[in-house]
C-alpha cells in the first residue's frame, strides 16, 4: 500500500506548518532516502526524510535517523552545491496527485536570487526526486533515458514534464458520488483502498464531506496487518496499530529498511561473514579425516622396528613382509628402493614422530575451527536483527580481528568511545541489553558492578542483559529475561530458557573472542517472548 494523492494532502498541510525554513546539512540515510534538516522559526531543527525506494516512499518528519551513509550520492552533491542553505518557501502539492513540490530560494556564487522546485515523485517503482530549475532538469536522482520511457525523459538539460494525468473531479467540490463506479475513476487523490473506505461509510449513511474532513484534518495513522491510512479504514474489520502521522511513517517500515539499509552500507560484512563461514565449515572435516587417518601413526614405529630388527636377515624389495612382535601377524613394509633398510627405517621413525607431534596440533585446529564457526554463526545471528549503528560495530569487531580492511575513515566524522547499547530506565531500575559482541563485552565488563544481575538465553547466542536495581523485583527479572530471549535465535519460539546470576558469577573465557563468557552458578527462567509489550516498554523507557 501507498501513499495515496489525499493523504499526500495532509502530510502538505503539516509540512507546510514550518515554512518558511531554511535548509541545513542534506544527507544520504540511503541510496534512494535523502535527510534535509530544517532550520525552523518556531519549531527549532527538523528532519525532513524523502523516501523514493519503490515499495516504502514516502515523506515525512523523523524525530530519529538510524544512520547516515558517509558518502553522499552524486544528486546529494548537487543539492549540496545549488541549495545549500536554501529556503523553502512553501510545500505545494501538484494537482491532488502524488507528487510534493518544494519551492526553494536561494543566493547563487554571485548572489543572484536563484529559484528551484524540488518535486518529489510518490508514484510506487516511478518514484523519483528532480531538482528543476525554469522548467529544466538539473538533476534527479533516478535518471531515466529515452529508451525506457519515451514519453517522461528525465535527465539533466531536458524539459521538466509532469506525469499525465486523466481527466476527474476534484475531490473538495464534490456534489453527488456514483457508488456503482470506484471512485478512483472519478476523483482526484482517491486510491482503492480509500475508494472502498469511502463507498462504505456513505452505504453506511455517512457523509461524503465529513468523511473527507476527517481524512484532511487527521493527526492519527492507522496502520494495519498489509495497510494504512491517516482515517480509519472500517472496511477492514481490522484492529489497528494508532500513531500520530509523522511517528507512523518512521515506522511504518523500519525493520525492512534497516535490513535494506546494512545490505547497502555494511554489505561487505554480511558477505565477509558468510565466506568466512563457509570456510570454516569446508576445513573440519578435512581435519577431522587427517586426524583421524593419523591416529595409526604408532604404525611407523614398528615399521622402524622390524626392518631393524630383520635388517641382515631379509633382502631389500618394494614391500617386505615381517612378522608382528606383538601379534605374530604379518606385517607388509613398503620400501623406498632408492635408500637402503637403515635409512627406511629411520625415516619410518621420522614420520611416526612427525605424526604423533601433528595430533595434537590437530586436535587444537579442530577445536578453533569449530569456535570460528560458533563464532561466526553469532555475527550471522547479530546481522538479522541489528541496526545500521550495530553493523558499523561489527565491521569494527572483524576489523580487529585482521578479517576486514579498514575503510578510509572521514576525519570530519566523530566517534563515539561508547557502543550502541540499547539502555531502559525504569522507575526503579536500569537495564543495559548488548546487541553484539563489542556491545555485550561493554555491557558486561565495563558497565556491571558486582552485585548488577546478568542475563543470557540458554543454548543460543544472544543478548548480554544487564540489570541494576536496588531491589531484584519479579517483573523486573521477567523483563530482562524477556529481553535477552527476543534479542537472540530464540524470539519466535515460547518457554524459552534464560540463565541468569549475579555479575560476580561471570567469567570470561581464556583466549576466546570478544563477548565470550562463562557462569560459574546460575539460576535459569523459561520465559515467552512477548514482542508487541517489548516494544512498547523499550519505546516508552530507551534512552536515545
Amino acid at each position: 500500500m501507498a501513499i495515496d494523492g489525499l493523504f499526500l494532502y495532509n502530510i502538505q498541510q503539516k509540512l507546510n506548518a514550518y515554512t518558511p525554513c531554511k535548509i541545513g546539512k542534506i544527507q544520504n540515510i540511503s541510496d534512494e532516502e535523502i535527510l534535509i534538516h530544517l532550520h525552523t522559526r518556531n519549531e527549532g531543527n527538523q528532519k525532513l526524510v524523502i523516501n523514493v525506494h519503490s515499495n516504502t516512499n514516502r515523506v515525512y518528519i523523523a524525530n530519529f535517523i538510524p544512520g547516515i551513509q558517509p558518502e553522499p550520492s552524486n544528486f546529494v552533491m548537487v543539492l549540496r552545491k545549488l541549495c545549500s542553505q536554501a529556503i523553502v518557501e512553501s510545500f505545494e502539492q501538484v494537482g491532488y496527485d502524488r507528487i510534493l513540490c518544494l519551492h526553494l530560494s536561494c543566493r547563487n556564487e554571485f548572489q543572484d536570487l536563484v529559484k528551484y522546485n524540488l518535486y518529489i515523485e510518490l508514484m510506487g517503482k516511478y518514484a523519483n526526486m528532480i531538482l528543476v530549475k525554469n522548467g529544466i532538469i538539473q538533476d534527479a536522482l533516478k535518471r531515466i533515458p529515452v529508451y525506457e520511457n519515451a514519453k517522461r525523459f528525465i535527465h539533466p538539460g531536458a524539459k521538466y514534464i509532469a506525469p499525465a494525468q486523466p481527466e476527474k473531479k476534484n475531490p473538495f467540490e464534490i456534489q453527488n458520488v456514483d457508488l456503482d463506479q470506484s471512485l478512483v475513476k472519478q476523483i482526484y487523490g482517491f486510491s482503492p483502498l480509500l475508494s472502498n473506505e469511502f463507498i462504505y461509510r456513505i452505504q453506511s449513511c455517512e457523509n461524503y464531506n465529513e468523511i473527507l474532513n476527517e481524512l484532511v484534518s487527521s493527526n492519527t495513522l492507522y496502520i494495519y496487518q498489509k495497510d494504512f491510512h491517516c482515517i480509519e479504514l472500517k472496511h477492514l474489520n481490522e484492529i489497528p496499530k494508532i500513531y500520530t502521522i509523522m511517528e507512523g511513517l518512521n515506522h511504518l517500515y523500519e525493520e525492512d529498511e534497516q535490513k535494506k539499509r546494512i545490505k547497502e552500507q555494511y554489505g561487505d560484512i554480511i558477505r565477509t561473514v558468510d565466506k568466512e563461514k563457509t570456510k570454516q565449515i569446508k576445513k573440519l572435516p578435512k581435519l577431522e579425516q587427517a586426524l583421524e587417518d593419523g591416529k595409526d601413526y604408532k604404525k611407523y614405529q614398528e615399521y622402524g622396528d622390524l626392518i631393524f630388527a630383520y635388517m641382515y636377515q631379509i633382502n631389500k624389495e618394494k614391500t617386505i613382509v615381517l612378522p608382528s612382535f606383538e601379534t605374530n601377524e604379518d606385517v607388509k613394509i613398503p620400501i623406498d628402493m632408492r635408500f637402503d633398510l637403515k635409512t627406511n627405517a629411520n625415516k619410518y621413525y621420522q614420520k611416526y614422530h612427525k605424526m604423533k607431534r601433528s595430533l595434537v596440533i590437530l586436535e587444537e585446529q579442530i577445536e578453533q575451527c569449530k569456535e570460528d564457526i560458533e563464532y561466526y554463526t553469532q555475527l550471522e545471528e547479530q546481522l538479522q536483527h541489528c541496526t545500521v549503528f550495530d553493523a558499523g560495530e561489527i565491521r569494527e569487531e572483524l576489523i580487529k580481528q585482521r578479517v576486514l580492511m579498514p575503510k578510509k575513515e572521514n576525519k570530519r566524522k566523530k566517534k563515539s568511545n561508547k557502543p550502541n547499547v540499547l539502555h531502559l530506565v525504569l522507575e526503579d531500575c536500569e537495564i543495559y541489553v548488548g546487541k553484539n559482541n563489542i556491545q555485550n563485552n561493554y555491557v558486561t565488563h565495563q558497565v556491571s558492578r558486582k552485585n548488577d544481575l546478568w542475563f543470557h538465553v540458554k543454548d543460543y547466542h544472544g543478548s548480554h542483559v544487564l540489570l541494576k536495581s536496588d531491589h531484584f523485583t519479579e517483573f523486573q527479572i521477567r523483563l530482562c529475561a524477556q529481553l535477552a530471549a527476543y534479542y537472540s535465535k530464540g524470539k519466535d519460539s515460547s518457554s524459552v530458557p534464560v540463565d541468569y546470576c549475579l555479575i560476580s558469577q561471570i567469567k570470561k573465557v581464556p583466549g576466546s573472542k570478544i563477548g565470550f563468557v562463562t557462569m560459574k552458578s546460575n539460576k535459569t527462567i523459561y520465559i515467552d517472548p512477548d514482542e508487541s509489550k517489548l516494544l512498547e516498554i523499550i519505546k516508552q523507557y530507551q534512552v536515545k
